[in-house]
């Protein structure tokens, strides 16, 4: 006689079986865990402490001379100014590509986002070069702007526009997922109610992107004041007046200023702290904004 299973007995044979991923053994979660605090401290911690430490060496008075040198002065307000202008232009070319990509649909949009990511995908002595070849002596510009007087190569403007050109995508595509996410509800609402354009993007859309923008201008000023491959090959390395924080570590480590080098790469060091945790703010605020 042929009994048939009961429900609860396929019901049972049946049912997944559902593993958390925290009942692993002990020993495999112990050597993940200090397999990725090892690997953290060798190539972060440790090089992080290595730069404050040898920027101190020789005491604070030295530190602080060294900060305080002729060419340090200048390579701090050539990089603070280069940051600046950088970040302003992405700001605007961000927040503008972002609202047309996530908002409207029209042809090349896919051929717009391509072209943001190339930054991402060129390497910045390759997008340095570029301009070398726009704006050299022998380049496709060179000879009309050697005719009138201007230099943009081997001067502020190239490292503005170098910079400009490996930090665009960063503000851009930190909002075009947010933006996209949120939607145009809230915009087709504003608009049927009789506001306009502008009023409808600071009113609306605006105050919802805040915490992203500041995020994606975070790490586009990181990024820019950082910046050496594209910087250096357009530069000229002029002492004094064509050297970013970034070239100068490079000049005073070649010079074998060691200490000297450390304390102006100690800045950048700083700063990337400051950015790490100002990183971890923004953060959370963005994942409140989504929740």
């Amino acid at each position: 006689m042929h009994i048939a299973p009961s429900k609860d007995s396929q019901t049972v044979s049946h049912a997944p079986l559902v593993r958390n991923a925290r009942t692993e053994a002990r020993s495999i979660r112990i050597a993940v865990t200090s397999f990725a605090v090892l690997f953290l401290s060798v190539f972060v911690l440790l090089p992080l402490i290595l730069v404050f430490t040898t920027a101190f060496s020789k005491g604070l008075s030295f530190y602080l001379d060294a900060l305080s040198g002729s060419e340090t002065r200048a390579a701090i307000l050539l990089t603070l100014t280069v940051a600046v202008i950088a970040v302003s232009l992405n700001l605007v070319f961000g927040v503008v590509a972002a609202w047309a990509i996530a908002k409207f649909d029209f042809k090349g949009k896919t051929l717009l986002i391509t072209l943001i990511d190339l930054p991402f995908s060129v390497s910045p002595v390759i997008s340095g070069l570029v301009f070398v070849l726009l704006f050299g002596a022998q380049g496709f510009f060179g000879t009309w702007l050697l005719a009138h007087g201007v230099q943009i190569l081997f001067a502020v403007p190239a490292i503005v526009l170098a910079t400009t050109f490996v930090t665009f995508p960063f503000v851009a595509r930190e909002l075009i997922p947010l933006m996209q996410e949120q939607g145009a509800q809230e915009e087709e609402a504003a608009v049927s109610l009789g506001a306009s354009g502008l009023r409808t993007f600071f009113r609306v859309t605006l105050p919802n992107i805040k915490w992203g923008i500041l995020y994606g201008v975070l790490l586009c000023n990181a990024r820019a004041m950082g910046e050496f491959g594209a910087v250096s090959v357009v530069s000229g390395h002029i002492r004094g007046e064509t050297n970013t924080m970034p070239l100068l570590v490079e000049i005073l480590y070649n010079e074998y200023q060691l200490v000297a080098a450390f304390s102006v790469a100690s800045l950048l060091a700083f700063l990337a702290l400051v950015t790490l945790v100002v990183k971890t703010i923004l953060e959370s605020q963005l994942v409140e904004g989504r929740s």
